[in-house]
């Protein structure tokens, strides 16, 4: 059993080590679960001057914390403890000096102060953001332990009021995970009841379910007293035993005494005490290791099933997110040429698919034909230009000195030339409108190539070159049904007025039409044919216009619409390709970190795979 609880515990170490290294341990800047959190960890709460850092290195064996008065833990400090090989020489290691190796403790414990004084200064101000540091040793168990700012009831000089607060929640935020290991250490000395360790992993823990008590300072208990009510569980019950330790004195400091004459003392405190000789073998510090490296085993054998399936969820987001970035950009000029017209060929299968009906946006083209162009048409001010004045002064200005004869030719063709003119604006529109309709589809292709977001020049280009093409289609476009209208104005309808004079001789009276010819009925029949020949004119247009406008423009777009671009793209060199396929250094680091996280759960995957195989 000892080997698999070994190397159950040091795979979640060598896991917790790796999620370290890459920021993995419950960064705000990510929405993935991080495997840190999945992962069983034991917190140390305590209040000020409780022992807790004595606790420390009691488990550890080695002196390397800062001591002082009052606030003297005020980061985080994430310690992983690995057990090495007999023979190998202690040594410890930071997160933030990767590669140097220490193996004078008291450098560790400088270090630690150092750094804390980097990021808070020479104050006694807190910080959230954690140490990390690592020590191997063959003295130790394999454990990940954090040690926490002490609990406070009041501010001292120097610190803001909001301290107490503060470092209330520090705390909550690492106990209140359902994977945290509780190590609430209260000193003998103290009533139970008022224990600040204790009060907060009730109301995180209330069941204590994952709590262990640490009894401290018991040789500093006055003289006829001692702490069996709360050793016995009496005073207040948790699910795991309470556990006693004896920690260095400050006069044991003060002269160096060595942490393996201390662990001596110690047990011989417990095994000659007449109050504790019977729990003998439940105290101290060693034992303190041995229970939480057994409890954190059970509790990691419990949890792979959950771990396993944290992580496999986690791969599939992570791949996910790996193809959504994109893949990392080729150096081969060739290659990025051929990068480039994939994206494009991308790009413009997305945007046909908006024109065909795959996607929407090619709806609103038939729109424009359907009710924009009919409603155009009909608002034209044809009431007005018939009206009786204008057409009575028409037929006055076109006859002249001399009255027309039989009907006044001239004066029809000025009527329907200068009706037919008012066709050009409805044209106009119709090209600006399916214009339009395609610039936005432009714009909603390139942000739906997913392939595209990664580049964010080549989508500028992209959008440039399409814009360009867009402009000369509708410019043709525009020509294109100018000239529809331009047609019907140059050759009227022959029929039309040839109808004019055969109804004077299918039964009319010549006389009486030369002298009605000025009358209002004449200049009535007169509106209601040249109404009638632009209405044949507008039911024609309002079919021809939508064909004009399709071939020249979204027939042009579908078939030719980046033939510009890639006419250009082949006279870039490779340095320019690159610009184009140049990504937002935001992006790239991002692609770094999730393809780092997906090696790291798949390997972690993969080892946890293999002991569970071995169990």
């Amino acid at each position: 059993m000892g080997g698999t609880m070994d190397s159950l515990i040091s795979l979640v170490n060598r896991i917790q080590r790796a999620c370290t290294v890459l920021g993995d341990y419950g960064a705000a800047d990510t929405a993935l679960p991080t495997l840190w959190e999945a992962l069983p960890s034991v917190v140390v709460v305590g209040g000020q001057s409780s022992g807790k850092s004595s606790a420390l290195e009691s488990i550890v064996g080695r002196d390397f914390l800062p001591r002082g008065s009052g606030i003297v833990t005020r980061r985080p400090l994430v310690l992983q403890l690995q057990k090495t090989d007999q023979g190998l020489q202690d040594y410890a290691e930071f997160l933030h000096m990767p590669k140097k190796r220490f193996t004078d403790f008291s450098m560790v414990r400088k270090e630690i102060q150092d750094e804390t004084d980097r990021l808070t200064g020479k104050s006694k101000q807190i910080s959230p953001v954690p140490i990390h540091l690592s020590i191997y040793s063959q003295n130790v168990v394999n454990l990940t332990l954090i040690d926490l700012p002490g609990l406070t009831k009041v501010a001292v000089e120097g610190q803001p009021e909001s301290v107490v607060r503060d470092i209330e929640n520090m705390v909550r935020s690492y106990v209140e995970k359902p994977n945290c290991i509780i190590l609430a250490i209260t000193p003998a000395n103290q009533d139970i009841a008022t224990s600040d360790a204790i009060k907060l992993a009730r109301e995180v823990d209330p069941t204590g379910e994952r709590t262990f008590g640490v009894l401290t300072k018991l040789d500093l208990m006055d003289k006829g007293t001692n702490a069996l009510e709360v050793l016995e569980g009496r005073a207040y019950r948790l699910q795991h035993p309470w556990v006693g330790i004896v920690n260095r004195s400050q006069s044991d400091i003060n002269k160096n005494v060595d942490m393996i004459a201390a662990r001596r003392r110690e047990h011989e405190f417990f095994a000659r005490s007449t109050d504790y000789a019977h729990l003998s073998s439940k105290m101290g510090s060693a034992y303190l290791a041995k229970i939480l490296s057994e409890y954190l085993e059970s509790v990691i054998k419990a949890r792979i099933p959950g771990i396993s399936s944290s992580i496999n969820r986690s791969i599939d987001e992570l791949e996910a997110e790996l193809n959504h970035l994109g893949r990392p950009v080729a150096i081969d000029a060739g290659a990025q040429l051929y990068a480039i017209l994939e994206l494009c060929r991308i790009f413009d299968r997305i945007f046909k698919e908006h024109l065909d009906g795959g996607r929407p946006g090619g709806d609103r083209i038939y729109g424009v034909f359907e009710h924009q162009l009919p409603a155009a048409l009909r608002k034209l001010p044809f009431d007005h230009h018939l009206s009786l004045k204008n057409i009575r002064k028409m037929v006055s200005e076109a006859d002249g000195y001399q009255p027309h004869l039989i009907a006044p030719e001239q004066a029809y063709r000025r009527l329907i030339e200068s009706a037919l003119n008012y066709f050009r604006g409805p044209a106009e529109a119709s090209v600006d409108a399916v214009h339009v309709i395609l610039k936005e589809i432009v714009r909603r292709s390139i942000g739906e190539t997913q392939e595209l977001k990664q580049f964010p020049s080549l989508q500028a280009e992209i959008a440039g070159a399409a814009t360009e093409a867009l402009e000369r289609f509708r410019e043709d476009s525009k020509k294109t049904t100018l000239r529809l209208v331009e047609m019907e104005s140059s050759y009227m309808t022959v029929d039309f007025f040839r109808r004019l004079p055969q109804e004077v001789e299918k039964g009319g009276n010549p006389a009486a039409s030369s002298a009605e010819r000025y009358t209002e009925g004449h200049f009535r029949r007169i509106g209601s044919n040249v109404s009638s020949y632009v209405q044949m004119v507008s039911e024609t247009l309002k079919n021809t216009i939508p064909k004009a406008v399709v071939h020249c423009q979204v027939r042009e777009a579908k078939r030719s619409l980046l033939d510009h671009f890639y006419t250009q793209l082949g006279k870039k060199e490779g340095k320019q390709l690159a610009e184009l396929l140049a990504e937002e250094p935001a992006l790239m680091e991002r692609r770094q970190q999730c393809a780092k996280r997906l090696q790291l759960y798949k390997s972690a995957r993969d080892e946890i795979d293999t002991v569970a195989l071995s169990r």
